[in-house]
């Protein structure tokens, strides 16, 4: 389990610990840099991907991503992130390009990372970076450098791929890359969770909701299928879910009370969609380690927060969940979270209590 999230000089979050539980929230109002928290964990799974660079440039490259505020003489000009997975913790520390910078000024610069294994109460190292230039403990426990320059752009985690001889490495690659994220679903009239499909077995909802469709098939197909009837049920005053395959092509249909014919994904609102594919993503028949929601009451009515946080306090059981969200009513629904409010004081993202 992630059990703490460290991070200094990341947009508003000049320097900011959190703990975390089966059951995290982070609660605040608008600009008070809960994203940000969101988006320093999807940097961390973006580094063990090797998309570190295209994250960051997607964000206006390495200097946007920086605190922009004053700086005390103790504190670096670097983005430093540092997280405890109960049995290995990670640090990757950022900065600019040093000069001449040439045409790629706003690519990051790895500066240092550390990979290290706790033992008789303290940490101690078992892969670092200072530079181009790492180490790492092989398979046999032996110190061994790595004979080739590393990458300045990305991780050592995505550009030292020997599991065999560094298995430490391999192992903390694959865990952060188990994670799943979930925030920009497409609602629009030409989103492709709203046409037809080509289907296959979809465990894992896709991190847009393009393939929604398939997702829903394969909970009820290879899943908790009364799970999903019950959460449609509730969220929609009776409601049942039509899932249909023609020719390989999978949709779905919403069958409402009162109605004589059902739904078409083309006529249901953006709350409707949204729903869906959060419950498709949160009865996952394969449940990653972690998962986190972004602000998932987005577009919802009040009354669907209650069918939600059961879906989100029942996912916590199967596997770690992390929520952002502005509503504190849905907070108050998730029985059993750690629930951390933000507040923001002179640009900089701070905790008010846990």
């Amino acid at each position: 389990m992630l059990r703490e999230l460290r991070v200094s000089g990341y947009r508003s979050l000049r320097q900011i610990a959190l703990e975390l539980s089966p059951l995290t929230v982070v609660v605040g109002a608008n600009g008070t840099g809960k994203t940000n928290l969101y988006q320093a964990l999807l940097l961390l799974a973006s580094a063990a991907q090797g998309t570190l660079a295209q994250f960051l440039a997607a964000q206006g490259g390495l200097p946007s991503a920086m605190w922009a505020g004053p700086r005390r003489k103790h504190e670096s000009h670097r983005i430093e992130l540092w997280i405890d997975v109960e049995d290995l913790a990670f640090e990757l520390q950022l900065g600019v390009i040093p000069p001449p910078q040439g045409a790629f000024a706003l690519d990051p610069d790895v500066k240092e990372e550390r990979v290290l294994v706790p033992d008789g109460g303290k940490l101690h190292p078992a892969a670092e970076r200072r530079a181009n230039s790492a180490w790492s403990r092989d398979a046999e426990g032996r110190r061994t450098a790595f004979p080739f320059q590393l990458w300045g752009g990305e991780s050592m985690l995505a550009q030292v791929v020997e599991p065999q001889r560094f298995p430490l490495l391999a192992e903390l690659r694959a865990r952060l890359g188990r994670w799943r994220f979930y925030h920009a679903f497409r609602t629009d009239a030409d989103a492709p969770a709203r046409q037809p499909q080509v289907g296959v077995r979809t465990p894992a909802l896709a991190h847009d909701g393009r393939d929604l469709a398939a997702a829903l098939m394969t909970i009820r197909e290879i899943g908790d299928g009364v799970a999903l009837n019950d959460a449609v049920s509730h969220a929609f005053h009776g409601a049942s879910l039509d899932l249909t395959s023609e020719s390989g092509r999978f949709s779905f249909r919403l069958q409402v009370p009162g109605l004589l014919r059902p739904l078409e994904p083309s006529e249901g609102s953006d709350g409707t969609l949204r729903f869906l594919f959060l419950l498709a993503a949160l009865l996952s028949p394969r449940p990653p380690p972690f998962l986190a929601l972004n602000e998932p009451e987005t577009s919802l009515h009040p009354d669907m927060l209650e069918p939600l946080s059961r879906l989100i306090v029942s996912a916590s059981k199967r596997g770690q969940v992390f929520v952002v969200t502005h509503s504190d009513a849905l907070a108050r629904c998730l029985d059993g979270a750690t629930v951390h409010a933000l507040q923001k004081h002179d640009g900089a993202t701070s905790i008010t209590h846990g």
